[in-house]
Parts: structure tokens; sequence; C-alpha cells
């Protein structure tokens, strides 16, 4: 279904699907990490999808007045709605990092869907993040010993992230010899690492924040899986360097 939505939705339609997963993704996160702060986080939500709409409609000229409106106001907000003086800072300053964590990011695969060639590039984008993901987990399994990050994630190895790296080199060459025979072998390897490693970093960081929060799941919306952030946390950090990558080296090679 993914995969036919993605080949035949416009650009608007996509850029639409994005503001949905935004939105959904912004509520999981004001839940798990605010959850006293529900009117907060309504706001916090329904902003963030806002700034979404904005950046992937490329008018910048409304970025910066936005995000200073959204200062003042939350934190005016949140000066006269304390609840407990000692967690105040701590607070708004969670809201404010899911406000620029999920739309902020997530808004950069709307821009990359708009580029030339882009349902090449969202497709290149999911095989090397996934053909990675995979691996990752299988290579830990059979071969991990050695701990990655065990503050973070315990069960994550030095093994499954280098299994995960050469699966995404694998990806990125299937999809070269597939769907994607534009794409130069340099830049498929640059590619294949940078978005790879990045990938294997926005899992790290959602794992923390879950940590952080005391929670196993961001959500429940996919049974089995979690939510829609344990879903995306690898491609939100891997989408905008995807962009600029397209925009500012592959588009003027």
């Amino acid at each position: 279904m993914l995969i036919a939505f993605v080949s035949k939705s416009s650009v608007f339609q996509f850029s639409c699907f994005t503001v949905i997963l935004t939105m959904i993704g912004l509520f999981e996160f004001y839940r798990m990490a605010l959850p006293e702060r529900r009117i907060e986080g309504a706001l916090a939500t329904l902003s963030g999808t806002l700034l979404c709409v904005a950046i992937w409609s490329e008018d910048f000229k409304w970025f910066a007045p936005s995000i200073t409106l959204l200062v003042l106001l939350f934190s005016l907000i949140f000066l006269w709605r304390i609840k407990d003086i000692k967690h105040s800072a701590g607070e708004i300053g969670i809201l404010f990092l899911g406000i620029l964590y999920v739309p902020l990011l997530l808004a950069h695969l709307a821009l990359l869907r708009g580029l030339p060639h882009g349902v090449q590039w969202i497709f290149l984008l999911l095989v090397i993040v996934m053909s990675g993901d995979t691996a990752a987990y299988y290579t830990g399994r059979s071969l991990g010993k050695n701990k990655l990050y065990p503050l973070v994630s315990p069960n994550k190895t030095i093994e499954g992230s280098l299994g995960g790296l050469a699966g995404s080199i694998a990806g990125v060459f299937i999809a070269r010899a597939t769907f994607f025979p534009e794409l130069g072998v340099v830049d498929a390897i640059v590619l294949a690492f940078l978005l790879g490693l990045l990938g294997q970093a926005g899992d790290l960081f959602e794992s923390m924040l879950k940590r952080s929060f005391g929670v196993k799941d961001s959500g429940v919306i996919i049974p089995g899986h979690g939510g829609i952030l344990d879903r995306l946390d690898s491609i939100l950090f891997a989408a905008p360097v995807a962009f600029f990558y397209a925009q500012f080296f592959f588009l003027r090679g």
C-alpha cells in the first residue's frame, strides 16, 4: 500500500500525508513527554502541524515570525500555568523540542518528494533505512556480542550496527540497479553511509527519549509495532540530509 501511494500520489497529496504523520507524531510525543500538560500539548501539536505546512509550502518568509510567536505564546502560557516551578524550565524545553524535532525534520520528507526524481528519492531513502534496520536486527541477533550504547539501547550491538551499514550499502545499489539508475556510484556510497548512520542515530535518539520519559513505545497506533514515532525515528534524521544532498550536490552535479 505504501509503495502504491508513493508511486501514484501527487506532491500535494504526499505532502498532506506528511502533515498527517506530523500531527500523529506530535500527539504521541506530548502524550509520553508531557502527560500532565494536555492543553499545552494539544496547542503545541496544532502549532507544530501548521509549522510543517509552512515549511513544505516553502513560504519561508513566515518561518522566523512563526517561531518567534510560538516562543512568546508558550512562554506566557507556561508562566501563568505553573504546576511545579522546579520542573517548569524542563517542561517548556521539552515542548519546544517537540515542535522542532517532529515537524522540522519530517517536513523535509515532503520537500524531498517535491524535487526532480522525487518519487525515486523517497524510495531510495526508505530502502536505505529499512534495509539497514533489517540487516542490523539479524546481524545483531546472530553475531552481536559487543554492546553499542547500553545506556540508551541495551540490546543494540556494534556488530549489528556494522551489519546495518552493510545492509544500507546493499540496499542503495539494489535501488540504483532497479529504479534509480541516475544515481552515480559515488553518490550511492556517500548516501548509504550518511543516511545509514543517521538512521541508526535517529533510532538511538528516540530510544533515549523514551527511556527518559519512562515509556516502552511512543504509541499503540500500529499493533505490535508501537507508534508512528517508533516507525519514523530513523526517517526523521535521514530525510533532511537526503533532501540537502539531493538539492545541493546531486541536482547540481
